[in-house]
This record gives structure tokens, sequence and C-alpha cells, in this order.
């Protein structure tokens, strides 16, 4: 399946202007890192048109979430990656986080989120944020982000 899933990564990128983005597989089963040359952010609105147009395009590639900075997955570093872009969360912003662990034993969640929620001033909205901190841990690294709701694209056929 993930032959699949990696064809299908380099033909909607290529539709898309990126005819070399770079796809490898991840130690996480279902994930694969994508690098593309696009503005992701833009990526996700395209998707999304694709998927209007022709559903069928998306047999193997369910969710599509852009990933800001790459760093290792332990608490010091997560600390700089959020301090890094805590400032993307503008004043006044509601906010949540979320955090995906995979092959990740070493904090629990909650753990990461505790340590990691007090470095952003900004308040906290768990039902509707306007901003979305989000963290996917996939063992030894962690991609971290802030999103908006609309920046990630999944499939729904519902």
């Amino acid at each position: 399946m993930t032959g699949g899933a990696k064809r299908e990564i380099a033909h909607i990128l290529g539709l898309l202007g990126d005819e070399r983005p770079v796809i490898r597989s991840t130690i996480a089963r279902g994930i694969i890192g994508v690098k593309t040359q696009l503005d992701s952010r833009v990526a996700i609105q395209r998707l999304r048109t694709l998927f209007n147009k022709d559903p069928l395009i998306f047999r193997y590639t369910l969710k599509w979430v852009p990933v800001d900075s790459w760093t290792y997955s332990n608490l010091d570093s997560l600390k700089e990656a959020i301090a890094d872009i805590r400032d993307k969360i503008k004043v006044s912003e509601r906010w949540r986080m979320i955090v995906e662990k995979r092959r990740y034993t070493l904090y629990h969640k909650i753990d990461i989120i505790r340590e990691l929620a007090q470095l952003i001033d900004e308040k906290v909205d768990l039902e509707n944020p306007e901003k979305i901190v989000r963290i996917d841990i996939i063992g030894r690294y962690a991609g971290v982000s802030v999103l908006t709701p609309k920046d990630v694209f999944s499939v729904s056929f519902g």
C-alpha cells in the first residue's frame, strides 16, 4: 500500500506543480513524509479543489497535514520549537494543542501538552480554536505546526 500512496502523492503534487517532491516512508505505519516546493497551505486548498472535481483521485492518501518545522521529540527540543512558532498565534486568538504520537512512549500526551502549553500566553479554546498547535511525534522526531482548522485536508465521503 505504501507504493500506491507514494505514487498517488507524486501524481497529485505533480498536478499542483511540484514535479520533484521528496517522498519518504516513516517508521510509523500509514504515515509518509513529504517535502514539497509548494506552499503547503496553498497546496491544501488546491487538494480540496481536486477532491471536489474528482474524489477518486485520493485512493491511498486520506489526510494531508502541513508541518512548519521538524525537531527531536525530547521535551527540550519541543519547547524550543514552540518558542520559535508561538508568535504565529496573535494576541487575542484562541488556540488549542493537539499531540499525535506514533512509535513513542517517553511521555504521555497530557504531560507533553502540560509542558508546552504553558509557553503560549493566549487563551485556550478546546471547542472552537482559531489556531491549532499540532505536534506530530514519530519516534525520535516531531513535526510542529501552527494551523488553522482549514489547513488540514481529510478525505471524507460523507
